[in-house]
């Protein structure tokens, strides 16, 4: 063999050697990973159920609070309501009393 054999068999050798240093430790990173992956996600499911329910609450809160101010528009329009009412009555009233009223000599 030849010192090119021989550096070319070495460089072979070292970028085996290399490669599998460096896909070992990546492997084993991998598996680190891997195995934290179902914590991760349980912590990200369980973060996102919370900001769901607080929506959902606020959500709710929301929909409460325009439900009460909706009802306090109507019960200050009631008074004015009451007053339209009564005035129909007293409408209604002095009409029958003109009817009686004109019809009796």
């Amino acid at each position: 063999m030849t010192n090119s054999d021989y550096l070319i068999k070495a460089a072979v050798k070292k970028l085996s050697e290399k490669f599998n240093q460096t896909f070992s430790e990546k492997i084993g990173e991998l598996n680190s990973v891997a195995q934290e992956l179902p914590d991760i996600f349980k912590k990200e499911l369980e973060i996102l159920i919370d900001e769901i329910i607080k929506e959902a609450e606020f959500m709710k809160e929301d929909a409460n609070s325009s439900k009460k101010y909706e009802n306090e528009i109507k019960q200050k329009d009631n008074p004015k309501k009451k007053c339209d009412k009564k005035i129909e009555e007293i409408h209604i009233l002095l009409k029958d009393l003109n009817q009686e009223l004109n019809i009796q000599p």
